[in-house]
């Protein structure tokens, strides 16, 4: 019978995806894995490969209103105590965080009770949240060389890069076949909430400045929120584009794979997908970001050769039929840029990470 090994993570795709990597490659490695998140997490149509999903208290602080610091201070205390119960009772040999404030309670209460514990940085910018459990844990796993580290958190780091889901390597066994010139052009959409919003405004008109023999080789799959999909299929409708609008997409590494483009958001998991996969993109960072770790992982993927990055407020529809345009007639620069970005993937990340879990579980 192997360790027990607690999992905490935010209850969002960035942070659940490689917790979510982890927990498969511990559990064939004969580890038992228990998570701790919030009430997110189920929003993502998978079960989690894990004996039992906690839900911990949690809060993050906005503004500077007292009662409101004073709510999110009681919430994370409650978390912090939930926490300490949840981690004497299964007796975990390590605590993995994988960023979001609800890795906050687990990771201090293992802290408080002497459990080592691992920080798992999935952008190239460490977020608020881990920078604040940053001093006190046992090492950093980074996902970028070029992780961005305060003070002296660089002794305790390890490069691991970021685990991916058991689908994303089945999908990475799907070799690029550039686009035939008079074929058809398969073109995937995603991001987040507001992602989707920005990219289901920006793309039919896009689509309906193409020329018209490039609109008949365009095949769309898109997501968008659930209020945008008639407004989006009916703008795909009525310029005669064939296009599958949906609000999720739970096989989306395979649709990554199925596509001769890409073009989304910049976030750790897309970027690291792409790249593992190996496929072309024009990456949009989300504007606004404190710590613009986005716009610092679309240039990671850049610079390897592997992506376009255009900011939001530089990407018009205008803009965007111009490069759909070169991506079309060009499929050279898509075979060349889908190689450079498998280059830059690191499939064998989540065995990378289950080693540094194994060691450090190792001195409990």
């Amino acid at each position: 019978m192997g360790d027990t090994i607690l999992l905490a993570a935010g209850g969002t795709g960035g942070h659940l995806f490689p917790a979510e990597a982890l927990a498969a490659e511990l559990g064939r490695r004969g580890h038992v894995v228990e998570l701790a998140t919030d009430e997110r997490a189920d929003r993502y149509g998978r079960e989690f490969p894990a004996r039992a999903v906690n839900i911990v208290s949690s809060a993050t602080f906005k503004g500077r209103n007292p009662a409101a610091l004073a709510l999110t201070a009681l919430r994370l205390a409650r978390g912090v105590l939930q926490a300490w119960r949840l981690i004497g009772r299964i007796r975990p040999k390590a605590v993995v965080g994988f960023g979001g404030y609800p890795t906050f309670p687990p990771l201090f209460a293992a802290q408080l009770r002497g459990v080592p514990t691992i920080l798992h940085e999935q952008n190239a910018v460490m977020g608020r949240a881990n920078r604040a459990l940053a001093t006190r844990v046992t090492r950093i796993a980074l996902s970028f060389p070029a992780t961005s580290l305060l003070g002296d958190f660089a002794a305790k780091a390890v490069e691991t890069g970021n685990p991916v889901r058991d689908m994303v390597i089945s999908a990475a066994r799907v070799p690029y076949e550039p686009p035939a010139l008079d074929g058809a052009f398969r073109l995937l959409v995603f991001g987040g909430s507001q992602g989707a919003r920005f990219f289901s405004e920006l793309l039919p008109p896009a689509v309906e400045a193409l020329a018209p023999d490039l609109k008949a080789r365009l095949v769309v799959v898109q997501q968008a929120r659930p209020e945008d999909l008639a407004a989006v299929r009916l703008g795909y409708e009525r310029v005669g584009v064939q296009a599958e609008v949906e609000p999720f997409f739970i096989d989306l590494p395979a649709r990554i794979a199925a596509a001769h483009l890409v073009v989304c958001r910049s976030g750790a998991s897309s970027v690291t997908e792409l790249s593992v996969i190996g496929r072309p993109s024009i990456l949009v960072p989300l504007p606004g970001s404190l710590d613009q770790d986005q716009a610092a992982n679309a240039a990671h993927l850049e610079r390897a050769g592997g992506a376009w990055t255009i900011r939001q407020s530089e990407l018009t529809s205008a803009r965007l039929a111009e490069e759909l345009t070169k991506a079309m007639t060009d499929p050279e620069q898509l075979t060349e840029a889908a190689a450079a970005a498998r280059g830059a993937g690191r499939p064998d990340a989540v065995a990378r990470l289950a080693d540094l879990v194994e060691e450090v579980a190792a001195r409990r």
